[in-house]
């Protein structure tokens, strides 16, 4: 490593590093700032070693550093194909590109086109980052911002860990499986694409399908966030709280609990809207009884959070109806509550089987009781 481009990058090295720091803090505010739904973001360095062999490679092509335009990278992971364009969007509007040095490879995708690439723009750099890099007579100049979706980012990693630079590095006998593949990552980006829409067109519809044709929305985390929204759910857990005397946490993060509700109703046999607000608006008493009978007995299990989650009422449903169904499993309901470790199964269950107990006025015990 005795070039003088290599020797001089290594003296400089510390102002690349704070520009790499500088890039990749600028870049993860700009996609914050825009909403965009970004995988990850990481920043890279150039090695020395990788410089050395960059100038071996291409002898005579590059005179100074300011040459080398992938000294620094920032490197954008998208979820989705189509965020590599909004992505890019967004880069062109804040930045004065290089279009000499960028390249958008996915435009340059011919049919037998080895590879599976993403987007690399090289950006001049903003006076946002240019005021973190210390200074220097000559400070660099560029950056680079490639941008991947996470098929696009697998195929490209995978390539370079095989030493597979270019089309004429591949043996002739493994090409035609590099080709299959490229085309099966590209359908796999197309069909995540599809469930992304899919999915947010679900979203969008689900209010006026719950209103409409409740009896068609099926129990999944997307309806139950919705239901914890409106009546009579709402209606209910606020009911519980105020006979509680404790607040309704309507803002408890809690991302995971739409989920354990609707595996909790499914393992009790509720599997559609139309069928738990048909059953909410029966049994609303009973539920309300049960709640206000159970809670005060299991203080340890939901009174350090400060009051009753959104969703109360459905876990007071559903343990009802698993109360009249003996051969349900009581650790089952503990696991979809995420409840172990609160207290032992055994003393959920007796708790759960008192309460239900005096809401239906049993006589005699319960062969699930201790």
């Amino acid at each position: 490593m005795n070039d003088p481009l290599v020797t001089a990058y290594q003296a400089r090295e510390a102002q690349y590093a704070a520009l790499r720091d500088a890039a990749l803090a600028h870049t993860t505010q700009l996609i914050g700032e825009a909403g965009l739904k970004i995988h990850n973001i990481t920043g890279r360095l150039k090695r020395p070693e990788s410089l050395a062999d960059k100038l071996r490679r291409k002898p005579g092509r590059y005179r100074t550093l300011e040459d080398v335009t992938d000294l620094v990278a920032v490197r954008v992971i998208t979820y989705f194909e189509s965020d590599v364009a909004a992505v890019s969007r967004l880069l062109e509007a804040h930045h004065e590109i290089n279009w000499e040095h960028s390249v958008d490879k996915s435009m340059m995708h011919d049919p037998d086109r080895f590879g599976y690439m993403g987007v690399h723009y090289v950006v001049r750099v903003p006076h946002l980052v240019e005021q973190f890099v210390p200074h220097v007579t000559e400070p660099p100049q560029h950056y680079e911002v490639q941008i991947r979706s996470i098929l696009q980012h697998a195929w490209a990693e995978i390539e370079h860990d095989l030493g597979y630079k270019n089309r004429e590095a591949v043996p002739r006998e493994v090409q035609r499986r590099f080709y299959r593949l490229a085309g099966l990552l590209e359908m796999a980006d197309e069909e995540f694409m599809a469930l992304d829409r899919l999915s947010r067109d679900y979203a969008e519809t689900l209010p006026e399908r719950v209103r409409d044709e409740p009896d068609s929305v099926f129990i999944d985390a997307q309806s139950i966030k919705h239901l914890l929204e409106v009546s009579p759910v709402r209606d209910l857990d606020e009911a519980v709280a105020s006979a509680l005397g404790v607040p309704l946490l309507t803002r408890w993060p809690d991302p995971e609990r739409p989920q354990r509700l609707a595996t909790l109703l499914h393992y009790v046999g509720v599997h559609s809207v139309g069928g738990l607000l048909g059953e909410l608006r029966r049994g609303r008493a009973d539920i309300l009884n049960f709640a206000t009978r159970l809670l005060p007995r299991l203080p340890e299990a939901w009174l350090p959070a400060g009051g009753v989650r959104p969703g109360t009422a459905l876990v007071n449903h559903a343990l009802l109806r698993a109360c009249a169904n003996p051969s349900l499993n009581p650790q089952e309901i503990i696991t979809a509550l995420d409840m172990s470790g609160v207290l032992s199964a055994q003393q959920l269950v007796d708790s759960v089987l008192d309460a239900y107990a005096g809401v239906i006025g049993a006589a005699g015990p319960d062969p699930r009781h201790t």
